[in-house]
C-alpha cells in the first residue's frame, strides 16, 4: 500500500501526533509512507521512522488580506497536486478541514484512489471562517469519506457538509509512548513523595486551564501533598504562570512547557485532569488511562465521555460546573483506595484503543471500492454503552 497523508505540520499537537503514529505504524507493516506538510521540515516535533519520506512544501505564513490567502491556497493545491502525481498513492488521508478541503480539490480530474479527509475537532465549537466553511460544504463530496472521532461529530459532518460518509474512528492510545527530546525528569520538577495532579494540553482557550488553577487553589488547603502539572506550551503561558503566583501557589503550580517524555510523567502523576471547554478526541486523555492512571474530565463536547467509563476508570463533571469538577476531583485526590481501583480499570484503555484496532478501521475504509457506501465503522464502546 502506498499512502500519501497531508496537513499542516509536524509540530506539536494532536492531528500531528496522530499522523506521526499511524505513519510510523504503517511503516512497520511495510507500507510505503509520505507525510506532506505545509510547514517546512524543520518545524517538525514528532520523530518519525527512517523508513517514512518526508515532504515540506514551506508554504505557511499568514496572509494580508483575500487575495494574498487565495493565492497561498492555489500554490498549497498545485504542490499537493504534483506529490499525489509523483507518488502515485493508493489512498491519502488529510488531516483537519483546511487540509481536507485543499486535498478534495488537488485530487479533481486526477485518476481516482481513495481519498479520505478526517476532522479532529468537533466542528460545531470552532470557526473556520465563511469562506472554509462554505468550501467545506461544497467540496468534501469529492472525497472518499471524511473521518469523524465521535459520533456527535459523525452526526454534524452528515448533516452540514456535502460528505459522502462519516466512518467514526477515534484516535489510537500510544502506550507506552516513545522518548524524544526534551527529557524532564519529574522529581526534578516535584519533589519524591509528592503527589501529582497532571493536565497536559496547549496553553489556550480550549483548555481552560484558568478554570484548573482556580479549582486547585480551592483544593490546595485540604490536600497539601498534591501539586498541579500542567505540561504544554501556548500563548497563555504567562497568564496561568501569573494567575498561579496571584492565588499563592507558585511552589505547588507548575508549568515546565512542552516534554518529550510524557510517559515517564503519565506513570509519575497520581490523576489525571482535563478542564477544557471543548475537544474532539484528546489523546492525552487515552494516553493517561492506557498508563494506568485515573483521570477526572468535564463531559465536554466531544471526546471524554467517549474515553472515560464514568465510575470504573475515572470520573465525568458538567460542563461549566467549577463546583461539580472540584468536587470529583476532591473525591478522588483523597481516596487512594478508589484511585487504585480506576487504574486497575484504566489500563483496558490499551485495548480499547489500540494501534492495531484503529489502524484496522483506517485499513478497511482504505481498501474500499471506490463510490460504494456504508454504514459508519464501529468505534470502541464509549462510556455511554459501557455495562458498568
Amino acid at each position: 500500500m502506498k499512502l500519501l497523508i497531508y496537513l499542516h505540520s509536524l509540530e506539536s499537537g494532536g492531528a500531528e501526533r496522530v499522523a506521526a503514529n499511524l505513519a510510523n505504524h504503517w511503516a512497520r507493516k511495510g507500507w510505503q509512507v509520505t507525510i506532506a506538510t505545509v510547514e517546512a521540515i524543520e518545524r517538525d516535533f514528532y520523530e518519525l521512522d527512517p523508513r517514512v519520506a518526508r515532504i515540506g512544501f514551506g508554504l505557511s505564513g499568514d496572509s494580508r488580506g483575500i487575495v494574498e490567502a487565495a493565492i497561498r491556497n492555489v500554490a498549497r493545491i498545485r504542490r499537493l497536486r504534483a506529490a499525489i502525481r509523483d507518488i502515485q498513492p493508493d489512498a491519502a488521508l488529510a488531516m483537519m478541514t483546511n487540509a481536507n478541503v485543499v486535498l478534495a480539490l488537488a485530487c479533481r480530474g486526477l485518476p481516482r484512489f481513495c481519498a479520505v479527509g478526517s476532522e479532529h475537532i468537533y466542528p460545531a465549537q470552532v470557526s473556520v471562517g465563511r469562506v472554509w466553511d462554505m468550501l467545506r460544504r461544497m467540496h468534501y463530496r469529492d472525497l472518499h469519506a471524511v473521518a469523524a472521532l465521535t459520533p456527535e461529530c459523525r452526526k454534524w459532518i452528515m448533516r452540514n457538509t456535502s460528505a459522502k460518509q462519516a466512518p467514526v474512528i477515534p484516535n489510537a492510545a500510544g502506550w507506552p509512548l516513545p522518548l524524544q527530546e526534551p527529557v524532564l525528569p519529574p522529581d526534578s520538577l516535584c519533589k519524591p513523595g509528592r503527589r501529582i495532579l497532571l493536565g497536559v494540553g496547549r496553553l489556550s482557550y480550549q483548555k481552560n486551564f484558568p478554570l484548573l488553577i482556580d479549582v486547585f487553589a480551592r483544593l490546595a488547603p485540604r490536600n497539601p501533598d498534591w501539586d498541579l502539572v500542567i505540561l504544554g506550551a501556548g500563548p497563555d503561558h504567562e497568564a496561568l504562570r501569573a494567575q498561579a503566583a496571584e492565588r499563592g501557589l507558585s511552589e505547588r503550580v507548575f508549568l515546565p512547557g512542552v516534554v518529550g517524555n510524557l510517559r515517564h510523567w503519565y506513570e509519575r502523576a497520581d490523576l489525571y485532569v482535563m478542564s477544557s471547554h471543548f475537544e474532539g478526541f484528546p489523546n492525552t486523555l487515552a494516553e493517561a488511562l492506557a498508563h494506568g492512571l485515573p483521570a477526572v474530565s468535564v463531559d465536554c463536547d466531544t471526546g471524554p465521555r467517549d474515553i472515560i467509563r464514568h465510575g470504573v476508570d475515572g470520573l465525568l463533571a458538567p460542563v461549566g460546573d467549577s463546583s461539580a469538577l472540584e468536587e470529583a476531583l476532591n473525591q478522588v485526590m483523597a481516596d487512594g483506595a478508589q484511585r487504585a481501583q480506576f487504574a486497575a480499570r484504566a489500563v483496558e484503555a490499551r485495548e480499547r484503543f489500540s494501534m492495531e484496532r484503529v489502524a484496522g478501521m483506517w485499513e478497511s475504509l482504505f481498501s474500499e471500492p471506490l463510490g460504494v457506501d456504508r454504514p459508519a465503522l464501529s468505534a470502541p464502546a464509549s462510556a455511554r454503552d459501557s455495562a458498568y
